[in-house]
């Protein structure tokens, strides 16, 4: 497998949002956290751009830490990848000793390795059977969900993860067809997407699976409820002018990480106060001005950069204790 075609999203951006806490200079050398290692490819070039800085890495994929172990042997002790969801960060720097970090970065979604690895059943252009785990050594597959949620809880998926107009309609069909025969593939339920879609919904918005997807890779990895702890536990490990940067790749993971960065950077005093005490000011400072989207140019080179959506935020005080 070849690690070269993986092309790091917004990348240049991302350096450049974290860059005025990378280059601090201090008794210590600077720790950047990369809550999504994937590749490697984020975490190489903040290596490469801030040759003082000590990167932790996280992925829940053994693999992906495996073939980034590969591409970031070169940097030596700078770097250290763990085997941990992105939730876990706090106790992941616990156990390494650090108290906190002056950077974080997230590249939400799925890594371009399980897309392009035909077995792991994440993408529906092929064939492969229906996982979807981004750990293969825990949890449950794509294909238990399809085969024995309730129907009422597969529209609720479909629907909420993959807002999936037609989810009545291809959850009626999925619960006909495992009756006859357990779901076991990715091709047959492509297949069968295609065929209970109306004409009319076939023609919009690409391959009409896509969004069927979306929702089973959520579900099976219990993506959303993860990143709703990890967002406000990432901001919770910066230290004050430490910065944090969050690509995501669908509006459910933008709305999530835009209340926590709105939630951080609002006073909270009740109103009417004269003077607004400090343990009422805002924590963060927003550092984009909504999120920010790839340029035509990226998205011609890297076709995953499309649905990209890129919110920065600065820690600018502590926590009240």
């Amino acid at each position: 497998m070849s690690q070269t075609r993986h092309v790091p999203v917004m990348l240049q951006r991302c350096l450049d949002l974290l860059a005025p806490a990378l280059e601090a200079t201090g008794p210590q050398p600077p720790v950047v956290v990369d809550c999504t290692l994937g590749l490697g490819g984020h975490s190489e070039a903040l290596l490469a751009a801030f040759p003082e800085v000590r990167l932790v890495a996280l992925d829940r994929d053994k693999e992906a830490l495996r073939l980034s172990g590969e591409r970031l042997a070169p940097y030596g002790d700078r770097a250290t990848l763990v085997h941990a969801v992105y939730d876990e960060l706090p106790e992941v720097l616990e156990r390494l000793g650090i108290p906190k970090v002056q950077g974080v970065l997230f590249d939400l979604g799925v890594s371009s390795m399980q897309l392009d690895e035909a077995d792991r059943g994440f993408a529906y252009a092929q064939d492969a059977p229906l996982d979807m785990r981004m750990d293969q050594t825990t949890g449950i597959s794509a294909a238990e969900v399809l085969n024995t949620y309730p129907p009422g809880e597969l529209v609720r998926i479909l629907r909420a993860y993959g807002e999936e107009k037609q989810a009545k309609r291809i959850v009626s069909a999925v619960v006909r067809e495992r009756e006859k025969e357990p779901f076991d593939n990715s091709a047959r339920l492509v297949e069968l997407i295609r065929d209970s879609l109306p004409q009319a919904a076939k023609r919009t918005g690409g391959n009409p699976a896509k969004r069927t997807f979306q929702a089973l890779r959520i579900e099976v990895n219990a993506e959303l409820g993860v990143l709703e702890r990890a967002i406000p536990a990432a901001v919770g490990s910066l230290a004050v002018g430490g910065r944090i940067a969050v690509l995501s790749y669908h509006s459910l993971e933008d709305r999530l990480v835009k209340q926590v960065f709105a939630a951080g950077a609002a006073n909270t005093a009740p109103p009417g106060l004269p003077v607004v005490p400090e343990r009422y000011q805002p924590r963060l400072k927003l550092l984009t001005r909504g999120a920010e989207l790839p340029t035509e140019e990226e998205v011609a080179e890297n076709r995953r950069a499309a649905p990209a959506r890129l919110r920065g935020a600065q820690r600018i005080r502590e926590e009240e204790r």
